[in-house]
């Protein structure tokens, strides 16, 4: 992850990152409390959300809703850029546990 623009950089209502996902990879099953908006610039992945199965590449805009559980993963790996509305906390749908990632601080 790569921050561009957080609170703990200055922006007051809204976290801008890139995330760079290796292939073969594939993120933490959670859910957001804020809406994220990724735009994918390479690569591909398929995402995981609520149960159903979304494909996503280079050039496709996905909005994903607040609340609802997602993960994502890719065979060959992508870059994205991520906007969401701050403060946004990460939960752990097994525990209910909140987090707030570094890169949205």
């Amino acid at each position: 992850m790569t921050t561009f623009a957080s609170p703990a950089q200055g922006g007051t209502g809204l976290a801008l990152w890139k995330v760079e996902m290796a292939p073969g990879s594939s993120g933490p099953r959670h859910a957001m409390d804020t809406e994220q908006v990724w735009t994918f610039l390479t690569g591909s992945a398929a995402v995981d959300l609520a149960g159903e199965a979304l494909a996503v590449a280079a050039g496709d805009t996905l909005v994903l809703p607040a609340e609802v559980v997602r993960r994502m993963s890719s065979e060959g790996g992508f870059t994205a850029v991520v906007a969401s509305p701050t403060p946004s906390r990460a939960v752990n749908p097994e525990t209910g546990d909140h987090v707030v990632p570094p890169w949205i601080a």
